[in-house]
């Protein structure tokens, strides 16, 4: 049982007592990302990494984002459809930064597949990081003290 230990003010959780409300928080982030981490998560370090523009590209132009990724040379492969205009939007990176993202629009699905693939990667880690913080805040609000909680 995870309860407050009226005698010296300090917490119990998952079998470690004597815990600051600040450890108690971070004890329970460690029990939720646990609980949260599954082959959703794999496949999205998987996205993530197969989605990086790591591959060096000879002759491309100046103001093209610099390298490929394995996931757009596989797909582009592959997948040699083209729509007649570019109507397919993708996400490029100049930078590590969000300021360095832009949109880019691509008329061969098998670029749009293989740009699509970082993506998907870090909406499933985003969802993740909004599910883990959500859980331990209620579940830290329902042990903590009045004064302890928080919002």
């Amino acid at each position: 049982m995870d309860t407050v230990e009226e005698l010296n003010d300090t917490y119990y959780f998952n079998g470690l007592s004597n815990l600051t409300a600040y450890e108690l928080l971070f004890w329970i982030l460690i029990d939720e990302t646990e609980k949260q981490l599954g082959v959703e998560d794999i496949m999205a370090v998987i996205a993530l990494i197969l989605g990086d523009n790591a591959i060096d590209v000879p002759g491309k132009p100046a103001n093209a984002t610099p390298g490929t990724s394995h996931a757009s040379l596989f797909f582009r492969k592959h997948i040699s459809y083209k729509f007649k205009s570019r109507v397919l939007p993708t996400l490029t990176r100049r930078s590590f930064s969000m300021r360095g993202l832009q949109i880019f629009w691509v008329n061969h699905l098998g670029a749009f597949i293989g740009r699509t693939i970082p993506v998907v990667g870090w909406v499933i880690l985003a969802s993740d990081v909004a599910a883990i913080s959500y859980r331990t805040v209620q579940k830290y609000n329902v042990i903590a003290r009045y004064e302890d909680k928080i919002w």
